[in-house]
């Protein structure tokens, strides 16, 4: 009867326990004015907020607050030297931020902000190395999701100039498209007064196609929904694809990111056992795990963070991934999982 007693216990304070992790960050399901305006002052004194974008979620942190910032690199483990992207409200802040910004830069942000594009510029005074990873350039751009426009603006009124997010998931790891992602990857490291704002799945997917603004011509540093051609088109420039010799740090540069713990294989043929994503029209191979069948190209970039998070939580050792297309948005999709797939460190 005893031992019985003792176990009981034992999970009573287990329970307690999950409990109190639950209660550790708050977690805001469809936010109101008001609680954007109480997660914006979270901001202000300090405490971090992750939040939905169109591309994927951010963890958020006053761009000018050096212990807020580096608790953001201490929750995802980032390397101190790896800069962050600062999300502003305004292209009217371009002069805050940047200097020397060029016209071609101009015409960039004028085209797609809001939208899923980072531009990178020439630093002012105001973006500090602990914002920058010690480089003489900053990354700007403003989030056309409706949940961090509000949050940027509203933190903005109450006398801030940028909250500095980088994805919500611990660095190298699979980016968040769901609040319950952010949740199982990062509540362990959170704190109490921490908030995480539920605006659902991400719209897109993927991260936002991020540009060189700092020579002649833009140069693309990472594909994203915004397309090389687009870019051209705006520019009436060419818009080269990283050059091999560039040095320049910049958010997803690593060889190896965006990984979840299964092997990631492309464009091969899935063994029984093997998890499988695909477009509809693909079958599913004999003894594979389906974990998807988006209809569109779209679709299967809003997924695909997703899916391999599933693939880990299924415990699937192995996923094959069949892209096969060619489309600029495929172009961003072979970017991730030639990062995921990798077989190198982080």
């Amino acid at each position: 009867m005893g031992t019985r007693r003792r176990r009981v216990s034992v999970i009573y304070f287990i329970a307690k326990l999950v409990k109190w992790d639950d209660l550790l960050m708050e977690i805001i399901n469809n936010p109101t004015q008001v609680e954007i305006m109480k997660a914006a002052q979270a901001l202000k004194e300090g405490h971090l907020v992750a939040f939905p974008t169109e591309t994927v979620y951010g963890l958020g942190a006053d761009a000018t607050n050096e212990k807020a910032v580096s608790r953001v690199y201490s929750v995802k483990a980032r390397p101190t030297d790896h800069p962050l992207i600062v999300h502003i409200s305004s292209i009217n802040l371009l002069d805050k931020w940047a200097v020397d910004v060029p016209e071609y830069a101009i015409k960039l942000a004028e085209e797609f902000w809001p939208g899923p594009m980072t531009l990178i510029l020439k630093r002012s005074e105001i973006a500090k190395d602990f914002i920058t990873g010690g480089q003489d350039t900053v990354a700007l751009r403003i989030p056309s999701e409706p949940i961090s426009a509000k949050l940027i603006s509203e933190f903005e009124k109450m006398g801030g100039v940028g909250i500095a997010a980088p994805s919500a998931n611990r660095f190298g790891a699979v980016s968040a498209t769901t609040a319950k992602a952010v949740k199982l990857g990062l509540s362990r490291y959170l704190e109490k007064n921490d908030k995480i704002l539920d605006g659902g799945l991400c719209e897109i997917g993927l991260e936002s196609t991020i540009v060189s603004c700092i020579s002649m011509c833009p140069e693309i540093l990472r594909p994203g929904k915004i397309s090389r051609i687009q870019i051209e088109q705006v520019t009436k420039l060419k818009s080269p694809i990283r050059a091999r010799n560039s040095n320049l740090k910049f958010s997803g540069d690593k060889l190896k990111h965006y990984s979840p713990r299964a092997e990631v294989v492309i464009n091969e043929s899935a063994k029984p056992g093997d998890a499988f994503f695909a477009l509809a029209e693909i079958p599913t191979p004999t003894g594979a795990v389906r974990l998807g069948s988006p209809e569109t190209v779209d679709d299967f970039a809003r997924k695909l963070y997703e899916v391999m998070r599933l693939c880990d939580e299924k415990e699937i050792a192995r996923i094959v991934i069949i892209v096969g297309q060619t489309s600029s948005m495929f172009e961003a999709i072979n970017d991730r999982l030639k990062r995921a797939s990798h077989s190198g460190l982080l």
